[in-house]
């Protein structure tokens, strides 16, 4: 899937991608947590809706972030896994959780 973007610039093209309230949030706990199942996203403590949850996976899955690999057959069950795509997001997440540690106290 190729999204379409707004503009040029990267950093623009970067948030068409991943710049909704919940996407890093998925991202976080599959790279820093390592979450694989559904289940496991549900239970962050942001309290992502499934529903939303549902469609990020998705919309991770289409755009190479994270592979959806079979687990288990009746009834088909998935597992979720960061691609080196999705793993070259891991330095803006640490830099994020940085900056959050040091500038937004509470």
């Amino acid at each position: 899937m190729t999204p379409s973007h707004r503009s040029n610039c990267p950093v623009a093209r970067t948030l068409d991608l991943v710049g909704d309230r919940w996407t890093l949030l998925v991202m976080r706990d599959a790279l820093m947590f390592k979450a694989k199942s559904f289940a496991e996203f549900e239970q962050n403590p942001e309290k992502i809706p499934t529903s939303v949850l549902a469609d990020r996976l998705k919309r991770l899955v289409e755009t190479g972030f994270l592979t959806k690999v079979p687990y288990q057959k009746k009834p088909t069950r998935h597992h979720y896994v960061a691609t080196e795509k999705a793993k070259a997001l891991r330095p803006v997440i640490q830099a994020m959780k940085k900056f959050g540690e040091a500038e937004l106290k509470g």
